[in-house]
């Protein structure tokens, strides 16, 4: 599929699989929907896969949270966070982009959704958008909740898929995931990565 945000958009409403992409790069002993048990530990949350294209490569701006953070200490992720009380959730997903990396939420076009992802280990509930820039961004990054920024090129890893073992909340694991730039992405972030590639190959 030729990448453009109007061929985005139209994959994003027409051709999400939810578990079944999530599945593939779920660790092991983990649950892909809360229950009712969940209910009183469920973060509702929402994060942004901020897209923009350069010399033909479709970029996505990951970030890796310092070791510092309360939940998910070091990992690569998505800008986002928990929906303030009347926030809806794009809207969380751009204050949050603005809040961590610095791009203002009105030079973002945001495309659509993906589906929605329940995080057992920690509670998070999390919506993924989608977003596009119409070029490179110029990042002012947070340091209290952002150690560094990674553009991950989508197109070049998109069957790029390798396994890992981690020490995790859930003891050591052999977890699906890529490697970039001397980091590993993997769980949540690897399992939303792995529905847009999906999407976009129909």
């Amino acid at each position: 599929m030729q990448v453009t945000p109007e061929n985005i958009k139209k994959a994003l409403s027409e051709n999400l699989r939810g578990i079944e992409s999530h599945q593939r790069m779920m660790p092991l002993n983990r649950k892909l929907k809360a229950v009712a048990g969940d209910t009183s530990r469920l973060k509702p949350s929402s994060v942004l896969l901020l897209l923009f294209e350069e010399d033909h490569e479709l970029y996505i701006c990951l970030i890796k949270r310092p070791v510092t953070m309360k939940h998910h200490a070091g990992q690569v992720a998505f800008p986002g966070g928990r929906i303030d009380p009347g926030e809806t959730p794009v809207e969380t997903a751009l204050r949050e982009t603005n809040e961590e990396i610095g791009i203002p939420s009105e030079k973002i076009e945001v495309l659509g959704s993906l589906s929605e992802l329940f995080v057992d280990v920690s509670g998070f509930l999390i919506q993924p958008f989608v977003g596009w820039l119409t070029e490179k961004p110029v990042f002012t990054i947070n340091k209290a909740e952002v150690e560094k920024i990674l553009l991950f090129p989508l197109l070049q890893y998109k069957d790029q898929l390798e396994e890992t073992e981690l020490e995790t909340v859930s003891g050591r694991l052999m977890v699906p995931c890529f490697h970039f730039e001397g980091e590993i992405i993997w769980g949540a972030t690897a399992m939303i990565l792995a529905e847009f590639f999906d999407a976009m190959e129909d």
